[in-house]
């Protein structure tokens, strides 16, 4: 999608925040008002011009309820844009989007949204052409014609060629481009693999210059023998176990702080995945959008007898000695390599005398399991969609979509929601740095550590960029 289409603004591998389709725009000094000016050049891969109006119909797209777009919150610090979605107000007129001409496209927030650039740089804020989408139904239905190759009209530096579901994509220059003096590669192709094994012995054949990932098993040989082959990117990630904290006796702190006191994360990182990835001692990962968590005790360097007797006064205390009478939990997880499970399953065992079992399943069914609290503890990752704290806390406010604890703080909902709209940096980092000390007292998720991705790269491919958000950038890429 980064590479057929283009939003108002565009997200750099530093972070930052680049111009897209809008070459400049300006705020109002109570930060409620953004108005972003559209390039008089940009074009749709039809020739079209893309002009504001597209930007609206598209936002009302995703915004319709009956559509049921999973990232709509994020345009719910629009005006009305909440309402809206929720049928609370059905005149669309009323939402904060205006195009009072074709290269002018006004915003008005409920309220002041100091990551507001960061939202809109997010995937979600991609347009899609309006005419076609309308004609082929896809304005208020998901999987019509409009996304295939024939009917695909997009704006960004490539144009969709071909693409055979489970098997490959291919996208082509595009020649309409605002920028396309500035586009070198003619076309890429984007290459469905069974598995990383697979991946792995087409990139040694020549047959892929870039993969998405390595086996875990190949890494020390790749870091041995080929190391500038390989690259390693420490992503805004949090792989964290999930604690329904509706279930006995998971509603009990106690026991929530026992099971994270004997989890030895450095272990985990440097003896099981091997990959580069991060012990956490915090939820939110350090970094994002400018963020500092807590301090917080080095995971690599705790005193894990001290912490493994607390561990075991405080199971005590909610009722199991020696972790007698403790029942007999499951730790669930979608179909990944059971290694990381089963280590901290272990040391449950070994530290706590707890037996908790393992159940994988598929990643549609397990996710559906947390969102309905139909389980004990499950393995997660927490990927921020944008380049802000914001991204992740918010997932945690009572009754949000990706609060799978089903935990709720008042304290904590309120400091969040001060954070989010607080114009001050260092007033707004207080605020989150609140937030996450509830988080870790509280512990309705457990951090295990802060993943990495590793992924092979041919020294033919010249300017490649990625960043800690899963981003890969195609626009300025080339070949040898």
């Amino acid at each position: 999608m980064r590479a057929l289409s283009e939003g108002l603004v565009t997200p750099a591998a530093d972070g930052s925040v680049l111009p897209g389709v809008a070459e400049k725009w300006e705020t109002s000094p109570d930060g409620l008002t953004w108005t972003f000016h559209l390039r008089a050049n940009a074009r749709w891969s039809n020739g079209d011009p893309v002009v504001a109006g597209d930007f609206v119909s598209s936002y009302r797209r995703l915004l319709t309820g009956a559509f049921a777009a999973p990232k709509a919150r994020l345009f719910f610090a629009v005006k009305n844009a909440a309402a809206f979605n929720r049928g609370e107000l059905a005149d669309f007129a009323s939402v904060g989007f205006a195009a009072p001409s074709e290269r002018t496209l006004v915003i008005t927030l409920e309220y002041p949204t100091p990551h507001l650039l960061a939202l809109v740089s997010s995937g979600p804020w991609l347009p899609v052409h309006p005419a076609t989408v309308e004609k082929l139904r896809g304005a208020t239905q998901r999987s019509t014609a409009w996304t295939r190759p024939e009917n695909f009209i997009g704006n960004g530096p490539f144009v969709l060629r071909d693409w055979r579901p489970n098997q490959f994509i291919s996208v082509g220059k595009s020649l309409t481009y605002w920028d396309a003096e500035n586009v070198p590669l003619s076309e890429i192709h984007f290459v469905a693999m069974d598995n990383g094994d697979a991946e792995e012995r087409a990139f040694r054949a020549g047959q892929l210059e870039v993969t998405l990932s390595v086996p875990a098993t190949k890494i020390p040989a790749y870091e041995s023998e080929q190391p500038t082959t390989l690259r390693r990117v420490v992503l805004a990630e949090t792989r964290y176990l999930a604690v329904n904290t509706q279930r006995p006796p998971l509603n009990d702190v106690r026991v929530r702080r026992a099971l994270s006191l004997v989890l030895d994360r450095a272990a985990l990182t440097d003896k099981v995945m091997k990959g580069g990835q991060v012990p956490a001692g915090t939820y939110i990962p350090p970094g994002l959008g400018g963020y500092s968590p807590p301090t917080a005790a080095d995971p690599a360097s705790r005193d894990f007898v001290g912490a493994t007797n607390a561990a075991r006064r405080l199971l005590a205390e909610a009722g199991f000695p020696d972790g007698r009478g403790f029942p007999r939990l499951e730790l669930s997880s979608w179909s990944i390599s059971p290694a990381v499970l089963e280590a901290v399953q272990q040391m449950w065992r070994q530290e706590l005398g707890l037996e908790i079992g393992i159940a994988q399943r598929e990643g549609k069914v397990h996710l559906a399991a947390l969102t309905a609290g139909d389980y004990d503890l499950g393995f997660m990752p927490a990927i921020a969609d944008y380049n802000d704290a914001a991204s992740l806390f918010e997932e945690l406010a009572t009754g949000a979509v990706g609060n799978y604890p089903h935990w709720s703080d008042a304290e904590f909902d309120a400091l969040i929601l001060s954070a989010g709209r607080e114009k001050d940096p260092a007033r707004r980092s207080t605020l989150y740095r609140e937030a996450e000390a509830i988080l870790l007292r509280e512990l309705p998720v457990i951090p295990l550590y802060f993943n990495s991705q590793n992924f092979l790269l041919s020294p033919r491919v010249q300017g490649w960029q990625s960043d800690r958000l899963w981003n890969r950038y195609y626009k300025a890429l080339s070949l040898k």
